[in-house]
């Protein structure tokens, strides 16, 4: 290094070591790929499976791949620049630096809460997300108020208030009043103390089922009510603005998760033009979504949180909760609420996601699947804010979505891993202290989980025709689907002939027929009534039933169909 700080025997400006200005090609003509190309390469992807013919244009990978959300807003294969020129809104997520932190506390046992909150502040927590517990003296015990922000829920504020008197409140604490219970008086107390005063909670109507376009209209209607009820009462609009926390949930979809929190940043935003406020940003709590997250196979819950926390941070969530995978069979115990808390660390010093900010800025599908929620979701809050009948307008849009998701849940098109998908029959849950967090959440699989809850004594007799590497497609497929009906199997093995079958064959009522279509054409048919001779009163068959063997079933399973129907009547056949 010289003296003047050049580096010794490098170029002498710096300009020499740019490349020339305009577009910047790649090293080879060859390597320069259009979306024509693209298009052609996925076409052949997608003939390879059956998915498209020989016959259909290369461009209609587009409409195959685009992947419709629940609120019927398609989310792209590909982004690409033309998408920029439809977007309507803007504005980007102001968080720079780590998100805050925040643990979730179940205060009804007080003790015990303490002792979680101090081992989980030692592990790095930095704020305090409190359900229930009338013992704040107990409770919060060892915490420095004034280091660590307590956000309240469902407690009275005047307790902590009370229990604080004399002490500095971190300037994050939150009294935690549900906004649409928004009074002069709170907002006097949250001004006088220096905290904030009131939540928008979104994750009440998420987890009755809502889509992430009815999440944001009713918490964007919910601001904008709390707004008028303060400003009536003469506070002004932006200190009004000021004093309200947002919270949101986070699934493992990714994409949407990411665009549905800066969809709600542009969305507050236009709330606070129009009523005439200055730029007040919104202030977002994020939690890793309740329904999402299964009973069975719990600690496939990990990668769930895993994901939506990564959504969390790149949406820009000023707060973050990360849920302990077993919170929905009970009370979290430690394992729980360390790997929850050490997400965000992971996420955060490990992965460095907070140190950019809006990492998705920019990317052409992100910014347009924003735009999409956003100016779907005003349409929404428009109906919502102007109609009298606003909780029955969205009560029956929930409904809609409720059933569209349980249809395509059923369908194993929106699959649950460890629950419709991959199941252990043979698991053993880990078990867990009573706790009734999860009373008011539809878990996105409950219709399954209650199948598992009552498992079938009787077995399926699994009929697999053929020698191991002809049936083994088909039986692992029949083996997961009915295992999470909450059906065991027992198997035939290698086969050659209709006799094996019905020698391995062990009286079960209802038998399952797995094997490749050659066999199927072959010796199908008279494995089925070889079966039905030695007493099978229900043959199912895995796959789609084809010529004789069509009629010589009674049932049949195979990609695509309702499973949950499929299981049902199974089941039946069986008791």
């Amino acid at each position: 290094m010289s003296v003047d700080g050049g580096v010794e025997g490098g170029l002498e400006e710096p300009a020499q070591l740019e490349p020339e200005q305009g577009a910047l090609d790649l090293a080879d003509p060859e390597d320069a790929w259009t979306i024509a190309d693209w298009e052609k390469g996925a076409a052949a992807v997608l003939r390879k499976a059956r998915r498209l013919t020989d016959e259909d244009p290369d461009d209609l990978v587009w409409k195959k791949l685009t992947r419709p959300t629940l609120d019927g807003i398609g989310v792209t294969p590909l982004g690409t620049r033309a998408l920029l020129e439809e977007v309507r809104t803007t504005g980007r997520p102001p968080r720079q630096g780590d998100w805050d932190v925040r643990v979730h506390v179940d205060g009804a046992d007080a003790k015990a809460a303490n002792e979680e909150v101090l081992v989980d502040l030692e592990g790095g927590v930095t704020s305090l997300w409190l359900q229930r517990g009338t013992d704040l003296g107990t409770l919060l015990e060892g915490v420095r108020l004034d280091l660590a922000p307590v956000v309240l829920d469902g407690i009275d504020p005047a307790a902590l208030l009370a229990y604080a008197e004399g002490r500095e409140l971190h300037p994050g604490t939150n009294l935690g009043v549900p906004a649409q219970d928004a009074t002069a008086e709170a907002a006097r107390q949250a001004v006088d103390h220096g905290v904030l005063g009131f939540v928008v909670d979104a994750t009440v109507v998420h987890d009755r089922g809502a889509s992430d376009v009815q999440e944001l209209a009713w918490s964007v209607a919910t601001g904008a009510a709390y707004l008028r009820t303060l400003a009536d009462t003469g506070i002004a609009i932006e200190q009004a603005a000021r004093l309200v926390e947002f919270r949101y949930a986070a699934t493992a979809e990714q994409f949407p998760t990411i665009a549905k929190l800066r969809a709600a940043r542009r969305l507050w935003a236009r709330v606070l033009e129009l009523s005439g406020a200055g730029d007040v940003p919104q202030r977002q709590h994020v939690v890793t979504s309740r329904p999402m997250m299964t009973r069975y196979d719990p600690y496939v819950n990990m990668l769930r949180t895993t994901v939506a926390a990564f959504a969390a941070g790149v949406g820009g969530a000023d707060s973050v909760t990360v849920l302990p995978f077993d919170g929905p069979l009970g009370r979290p115990e430690q394992l729980g609420r360390r790997v929850a808390r050490n997400t965000s660390h992971l996420l955060i010093d490990e992965a460095h996601v907070a140190h950019v900010a809006d990492p998705a800025g920019g990317a052409y599908a992100v910014e347009k699947l924003t735009d999409d929620l956003a100016l779907t979701a005003w349409e929404l809050f428009g109906r919502l804010d102007e109609d009298p009948e606003a909780d029955r307008v969205l009560d029956e849009a929930i409904a809609e979505t409720v059933a569209r998701r349980d249809a395509e849940i059923a369908r194993r098109k929106r699959p649950v891993t460890g629950l419709t998908e991959f199941p252990n029959a043979a698991e053993v849950l880990p078990q867990r202290a009573a706790y009734d967090g999860w009373n008011d959440v539809r878990a996105y699989g409950a219709a399954f989980e209650a199948l598992r809850d009552d498992p079938v004594a009787a077995p399926v007799f699994l009929a697999t025709l053929g020698t191991v590497a002809q049936h083994t497609a088909r039986a692992t497929f029949a083996t997961n689907l009915l295992a999470a009906g909450g059906v065991a199997v027992e198997v035939a093995g290698p086969t050659a002939d209709p006799g094996e079958v019905a020698a391995a064959y062990a009286g079960q009522p209802v038998v399952c027929l797995a094997g490749s279509d050659p066999t199927y054409a072959e010796w199908g048919a008279d494995a089925a009534a070889a079966l039905r001779a030695a007493g099978a009163r229900h043959v199912i068959l895995a796959g789609k039933p084809a010529g004789p063997l069509a009629e010589a079933v009674d049932d049949s399973c195979a990609l695509g169909a309702d499973a949950l129907d499929f299981l049902t009547r199974t089941r039946e056949k069986l008791s």
